[in-house]
């Protein structure tokens, strides 16, 4: 076996051209991200590493490939995403992603994390082990989310102690309990001063925060926030020192309100991330690619969005190997052909060729999950008297409005139907109703709430994707439906059940802790789009998209109304209130 110093040693003597290359790609318009020009070159490759860029024809290697002129970018980077909520495995992710020149992501299993604890961050960690592209993981910082919701796990700083050096470990995941920081909370801190101590990466989650509050996650050392909606925030946040990684994904995207705060003078300071994006659009338009895209369509110079999405994300996380196509960095690089749509031909990471033409060159892999992770679903015994929601002095009513496509939600305070002293959904008014039950520990609690803006005409949508404590979710126009649904819930140990008039009309099952599936990506986008067909039964003027904006309506930490399986939750106060007002 070669050791490393045989290895650099031989990078050197090929650099030099003393030494035969492993792999030469001739005839390339190389990406500099430093200087934002093009330039004519051959990319020089030794032991996974770029040694030489030559424009003389200097070099000879084993294996010659010609670019033919097209376009060659480092491998692109995606600064944060949550891998579950594609519902695929670590390694199907990546045979997803590559093929669309993703290289390289930061991804935090909090999703996995809140069900099953450290097991399940070693689950993602092992299972990364097998992907083609590289997978870091920022370790989970707030499980539970908020102490006013019972979670699967409760991960302590002393739980994520044997992680911090870990070699595929980055970080400290999104840091989304602000009142835990500000106030000085112990528990909080603790993570914080372990991470800081071993030179690791502090994620933010600043949803909502005042710029006062930002210096205070800035004295904490907290680096980076995603949850800018605004240029005026991303600012603020540059400004204050943090990095801003603009997040476009499935239901949240802010790509296009952000894209104004980056300047020349800002630009370094900025990166790409999906945060959710599913497994559909993930096949269909890949993720850090879109971005890019999206960026050029809206102005951006194609240099420009590929810094963003390369040298920029790598030196955010410290990851100073890659992200740029020079000597001394891995061997990661995209040929394209045409920048504005950002397809990629093929794809090559440490030097090998892994994806050519939309497809991966190598083999999938079985993925391993332990028993217990497979079986995570217990419910008790559904009936219709869970779910009635009493009041008991009128009819005015605490209610939930959704923004389509995006986190955060309305609080409303208006009249609703009430009929017997309990609350009767309205299909006409569109205000359904909305349950969360605990699913972990048998403790089967339940939140009951009133939620305006899905729009269902009929039935019941059912779901254990529900972040981030990934309880059962429901809501549906009757109870019988929402009886039904979480029934199957139950029976297929987690996914996604849409039903109406007492039928089963579509589902996706998520057998690993209620949010992956074991199947392959193109097996799980088929089922996906039942489940897309089956919601347009129920609201045939659906124009966003439902699941991923229903799974976050039981996040406690994005304003201002959400429900937990303890009841309805006022982020703003950070306190729970009465539906009945």
């Amino acid at each position: 076996m070669t050791t490393k110093l045989q290895q650099l040693t031989q990078n050197i003597l090929s650099s030099q051209g003393k030494l035969e290359a492993d792999f030469i790609l001739k005839n390339a318009q190389v990406a500099d991200v430093f200087t934002l020009t093009w330039k004519k070159a051959d990319i020089v490759v030794k032991n996974g590493m770029i040694v030489a860029l030559d424009t003389n024809n200097r070099f000879h290697a084993k294996v010659v490939e010609d670019a033919a002129g097209s376009y060659v970018i480092p491998g692109l980077i995606d600064g944060h995403i949550h891998i579950e909520s594609s519902m695929l495995t670590p390694g199907e992710f990546s045979r997803v992603l590559i093929p669309h020149g993703i290289t390289t992501v930061m991804t935090d299993p909090h999703e996995i994390a809140n069900v099953a604890g450290a097991e399940g961050i070693q689950f993602m960690l092992d299972d990364a082990q097998k992907a083609d592209m590289d997978i870091f993981v920022m370790l989970p910082s707030s499980v539970p989310g908020t102490q006013f919701e019972n979670a699967g796990a409760t991960l302590t700083a002393q739980d994520l102690e044997p992680f911090l050096h870990h070699e595929q470990v980055r970080g400290l995941a999104e840091v989304m309990d602000f009142p835990a920081v500000l106030n000085g909370k112990e528990g909080m801190l603790q993570k914080i001063l372990l991470s800081k101590e071993a030179n690791l990466v502090i994620d933010g989650h600043c949803a909502g925060l005042q710029s006062e509050q930002i210096t205070g996650y800035r004295a904490a050392g907290i680096q980076t926030d995603h949850e800018c909606v605004t240029a005026e925030e991303a600012i603020d946040r540059v400004e204050q020192g943090m990095y801003v990684l603009i997040r476009e994904g499935s239901a949240a995207k802010n790509l296009r309100d952000l894209l104004p705060a980056v300047q020349p003078h800002t630009a370094r300071r900025f990166g790409f991330c999906t945060d959710d994006k599913y497994v559909d659009e993930l096949i269909d338009e890949g993720s850090i690619n879109y971005d890019v895209a999206m960026a050029i369509e809206e102005g951006m110079t194609p240099l420009q969005a590929i810094q963003l999405a390369t040298v920029n994300t790598a030196e955010c996380y410290r990851l100073f190997d890659r992200g740029v196509l020079a000597p001394g960095y891995k061997a990661d690089f995209v040929r394209i052909d045409d920048l504005s749509t950002m397809q990629a031909k093929a794809v090559w990471k440490n030097g090998h060729k892994v994806a050519e033409n939309g497809n991966m060159l190598t083999n999938r892999q079985e993925t391993i999950v332990p028993a217990h992770i497979h079986h995570s679903v217990h419910l008790p015994i559904i009936t219709k008297d869970r779910l009635q929601l009493s009041f008991t002095k009128g009819t005015k009513a605490n209610v939930m409005e959704i923004v389509p496509n995006q986190l955060i939600t309305n609080h409303l305070v208006i009249d609703v139907p009430v009929k017997d002293g309990v609350f009767v959904p309205s299909v006409e008014e569109d205000l359904l109703k909305l349950a969360v039950i605990e699913r972990h520990h048998q403790l089967h609690t339940t939140g009951l709430g009133i939620v305006k803006g899905f729009g269902l005409q009929k039935g019941a949508v059912a779901t254990t994707v529900a972040h981030d404590s990934h309880n059962a979710l429901v809501v549906g126009t009757n109870d019988e439906d929402m009886v039904l649904a979480l029934s199957r819930i139950q029976e297929i140990q987690g996914g996604f059940v849409i039903v109406a008039d007492g039928e089963i009309l579509a589902e996706m099952p998520l057998t690993i802790g209620g949010l992956m599936t074991d199947v392959p990506a193109q097996q799980a986008k088929e089922q996906l789009a039942g489940l897309h067909g089956a919601l347009k039964k129920l609201n045939p003027t659906l124009d966003f998209h439902f699941l991923l904006t229903f799974s976050f309506v039981a996040l406690p930490v994005i304003p201002a109304l959400k429900l937990t399986d303890t009841g309805l939750f006022d982020v703003t106060t950070f306190q729970h209130i009465a539906v009945e007002a």
